[in-house]
């Protein structure tokens, strides 16, 4: 780092240069014609343009000392500026040049870097991989639409002609938007879709469209892979104004059939988060309905949205006689819509979320949103003041006793959905004890369609007022038949560990508690029409004390509380959230902890750049804890862990001297694809359409189709499954995310996990945790929920994951837990996931911005940094190695430990 006096003298000899360059070029510009002038001037004032622009792109990314003396430079350069000395503007744009120059230099090569990355994709192995992933990716869609509603079994369709009213069966929502994305460009469109089945719809109608232009191509906006579908899908095209359907339209349509459909969609995309107004349908949307509804006799309304829609409306009309939902169903989605309506399939899904008339009445919703703290430079404030009522588990429980209260409310419970055909239910037999929960149900189809049913157990645990807050109803477990023909039966075995009921005692034990009372074990078509009650009586309260792994049980998160209210069942109306006493100056002592610098730590240097001649294969077979890996270890240079800590965003870089090699590690909710090209591959529906499948085998296939698509291109690692949950029907990534429920996000989120580690290729679940809202997030977000809500809603899907199959990694969140970042954040990465679950994982961040913190991180638990620009943050960690020569080693150290395990044993990256 230059001295005032260098640099000062350093900007001045520029100065005199500047001189020297204006005498020059004033005399070429004497010799000019006026037209030569007046180019020379224009082409002047753009290039003073540009390099303004790329200053201010890399005083963004410079490291905050670089940057202080950046602008220190620019404010001393305006001084000389102002002095009664004539000179030419180009002198700063020289003094920018060379600022730039020397900082922009890193980015364009980490942006080179990146751009580097080549896939395989076109070889016969990928060609054959991406056809079988995207002949099942069809298999998953049919079964995850939901039918629900169908008056007068107006579906399958007897009369094979339709109407196809509306803007939006134009511009189908096929994905979501930004990492979560799939390439849907070879979908089959709704049109084409519906005439391969033999529906004709009328061509009339449709020219009408066609005249506002309107055309029948899939390849929305939704359908951009990478970066740019996180900038462009944020729009939702309302419908155009109805006066277009004329009498003599409505009349044409008539005429042709009393059959109309009408899509509804609605956009998802990260980085941004729904409206109240766009989950409501109303306006020229709400219009065209009307109009519909009143002129046609079975209408039928496909619901193509990543949120939950607001759809009261259609319990209004009785011409509305068929619902359907479809979720973002990637690229097969209009083809399987198509065969659903003729019934060449029969819908199976069932809802992963609960449908109410009032999206705000959720009590999620009334903290959700923009909240700035006025006192912490730009971090946001989210209250998470409803406990664990999130979901079903608020209007199952507030509305208990009160059944009429309840319909006003909800208009499909969770785990809703019907068939075209009947099943009829027996239980054969049920053990209960405090070890398992275990139940056999027969299903018959009784019906004239073959057809698949979802058993679903759920339990109601006894509570007393001012005890532990419980749901009055949870999902314990679920299980989908095969396809049965009519006449025939299929034993489905339900069983679940009995401790998987306990509820977290945050006030006395610090553990999970298994209360001693009647507990209903719940044989259910829906969370809430149970076929059979069966109770089981539990004489003696038990405390689990210890976590699978004997790791002893303790709260983690107290200083996330917040000193909030938070909702309880003994008293709805006192407690309930409000955003009115919400107070966005955070207290002295959050503020002041969250400045403070992690402790230096005194001691011995570990060994690095020894020789010992061991290369990373060497270590094939080995535990993690053999003596052998600190000899491994002993060897890498500080430079190179530094260089492989900040440089893991979508690849990670080799050291090629130790057999440690370079992987590529993309994004894959929906199918793999990458935030900075278009690729081609497999488009599978979004996880809300996996999770209405019900069916983990499924999605287990998915896995491995995944895995062998990514070993054929090259990928050794995917960004997924996302397993964060539904709090509220506004998250713009509900689409990416499964459920409101933590255990059908669970089931899901490991049946995928374990179907593409099956291929040796990694996964990273993620968001981990508490990413349940964009706003704010990338920018810092202090995020407050007691340890209970946590415990049982947010780590559950995690939890669950990691204590069934051994995960190869994780995603640290944007979001603060309390005034922590999850990256950084010992109680949860140290404690929680590798202390009482055993994860022996790598854990990356999530994509970096500046309020993240590399000397945390590298020291509790966070291997990777998902920097697309990392130069900057490398040279970020080699400052805190000069503070801190020791705390920074061990901690990296630490790091490479894991990161080398994980690449050596879980890929096939190592030769």
């Amino acid at each position: 780092m230059f001295t005032s006096k260098e640099w000062k003298e350093q900007v001045r000899q520029q100065f005199i240069a500047d001189k020297q360059a204006k005498k020059a070029r004033q005399q070429a510009i004497k010799g000019m014609t006026p037209e030569e002038k007046k180019v020379a001037k224009a082409t002047e004032r753009k290039n003073n343009k540009q390099v303004r622009e790329a200053y201010k792109q890399a005083i963004k990314g410079m490291a905050k000392e670089e940057k202080k003396l950046a602008k220190r430079k620019a404010k001393y350069y305006k001084k000389l500026k102002n002095r009664p000395i004539r000179y030419s503007i180009v002198s700063l744009v020289l003094v920018v040049v060379i600022v730039v120059a020397n900082a922009i230099t890193p980015f364009v090569r980490d942006i080179k870097e990146l751009m580097a990355v080549e896939l395989n994709n076109n070889s016969p192995e990928g060609i054959a991989a991406r056809e079988a992933g995207e002949l099942l990716a069809k298999e998953i869609t049919d079964e995850g639409i939901v039918l629900l509603k169908n008056t007068d079994k107006v579906l399958p369709l007897a009369d094979k002609k339709l109407n196809i009213f509306g803007a939006s069966a134009f511009d189908m929502r096929l994905a979501g938007g930004g990492s979560g994305a799939a390439d849907v460009s070879r979908a089959v469109n709704l049109f084409d879709s519906l005439n391969s089945v033999g529906i004709e719809y009328n061509k009339d109608l449709y020219k009408v469209y066609e005249s506002l232009g309107y055309s029948e191509d899939v390849k929305s906006k939704s359908g951009i892979m990478g970066i740019v579908s996180a900038i462009l899908s944020k729009s939702d095209h309302d419908e155009p104004e109805i006066s277009y359907l004329t009498d003599e339209v409505i009349k044409n349509a008539q005429g042709f059939s009393q059959n109309a459909l009408i899509v509804l969609t609605s956009d998802s995309v990260e980085a941004s988060d729904a409206k109240p107004d766009q989950l409501t349908v109303k306006g020229n949307k709400r219009a065209l309905i009307e109009k519909v509804a009143e002129n046609f006799e079975n209408v039928i309304i496909v619901v193509n949205a990543g949120n939950t829609l607001e759809l009261g409306f259609t319990q209004e009309y009785p011409s509305i006689k068929a619902v359907l939902s479809i979720g973002t169903p990637g690229a097969t989605g209009p083809m399987s819509l198509a065969q659903t309506l003729v019934g060449e399939i029969n819908p199976s899904g069932r809802l992963a979320d609960t449908l109410v008339y009032d999206n705000t009445s959720a009590p999620a919703s009334e903290n959700f949103g923009d909240y700035k703290y006025e006192n912490v430079e730009g971090i946001g404030k989210l209250e998470y003041e409803e406990g664990i009522y999130v979901g079903y588990r608020y209007y199952e429980t507030r509305y208990k006793d009160d059944e009429a209260a309840y319909q006003d409310a909800v208009i499909y419970p969770f785990g809703y959905g019907l068939s075209y055909t009947n099943f009829d239910w027996k239980v054969l037999s049920h053990a209960f004890n405090q070890k398992t929960i275990k139940v056999q149900v027969e299903v018959t189809n009784i019906g004239d369609r073959a057809g698949k049913d979802v058993v679903q157990v759920y339990y109601e645990p006894p509570y007393y007022e001012g005890g532990i807050e419980k749901s009055a109803i949870v999902l314990a477990d679920y299980a989908k038949t095969d396809l049965l023909q009519p006449g025939e039966s299929q034993v489905l075995t339900i069983e679940y560990p009995t401790r998987q009921m306990a509820s977290w005692d945050m006030h006395h034990e610090e553990a999970y508690v298994l209360g001693q009372g009647t507990y209903s074990i719940n044989v259910s078509r829906n969370v809430h029409e149970a076929v059979e009650r069966i109770p089981f009586e539990l004489t003696d309260t038990i405390v689990y004390k210890e976590s699978l792994t004997g790791y002893t049980y303790e709260n983690q998160f107290e200083y996330a509380n917040g000193d909030l209210t938070y909702l309880s069942r003994s008293d709805w109306e006192g407690t309930y959230p409000t955003a009115k006493d919400i107070s966005l100056v955070a207290p002295e002592d959050v503020v002041n902890s969250y400045y403070v610098k992690p402790e230096k730590v005194e001691g011995e240097l570990p060994t690095m750049g020894a020789d010992h001649g061991i290369m990373l294969a060497d270590l094939r077979g080995l535990d993690y804890d053999d003596p052998k890996w600190d000899l491994f270890l002993d060897q890498f240079k500080i430079e190179e862990m530094i260089e492989v800590f900040t440089h893991g965003g979508w690849k990670t870089r080799p050291v090629e001297r130790l057999g440690l090699p370079a992987t590529v590690l993309l994004d894959g909710p929906a199918g793999i694809n990458f935030f900075f090209k278009s690729m081609t591959t497999a488009a599978y529906p979004s996880e809300l359409t996996l999770a209405s499948t019900w069916n983990d085998a499924l999605i287990y296939k998915m896995g491995e189709a995944m895995g062998t698509e990514a070993n054929a291109y090259g990928v050794h690692g995917i960004y997924a499954p996302a397993m964060n949950i539904h709090r509220s029907a506004y998250g713009g990534r509900n689409f990416e995310y499964f459920s409101e429920d933590p255990l059908l996000s669970g089931r899901m989120g490991t049946a995928l996990i374990e179907g593409i580690q099956s291929k040796d290729v990694m996964v990273t679940m993620k968001h981990f945790i508490l990413n349940e809202q964009e706003v704010n997030a990338r920018s810092g977000l202090f995020l407050w929920a007691n340890e209970q809500a946590i415990r049982e809603l947010y780590l559950k899907p995690f939890e669950y994951a990691t204590s069934t199959t051994d995960v190869s990694g994780a995603m640290s969140s944007f979001i603060h837990i309390g005034n922590k970042w999850s990256g950084g954040n010992e109680e949860l990465l140290q404690n929680v996931l590798r202390g009482e679950w055993g994860f022996d994982g790598i854990v990356s961040s999530d994509a970096y911005f500046g309020f993240m913190n590399p000397n945390i991180a590298l020291r509790n638990g966070n291997e990777l940094l998902l920097s697309a620009f990392p130069s900057g943050v490398e040279k970020e960690v080699m400052g805190y190695y000069k503070e801190d020569p020791v705390g920074v080693a061990l901690g990296l150290r630490e790091r490479m430990h894991t990161i080398c395990y994980n690449i050596l044993h879980r890929t096939s990256a190592v030769k």
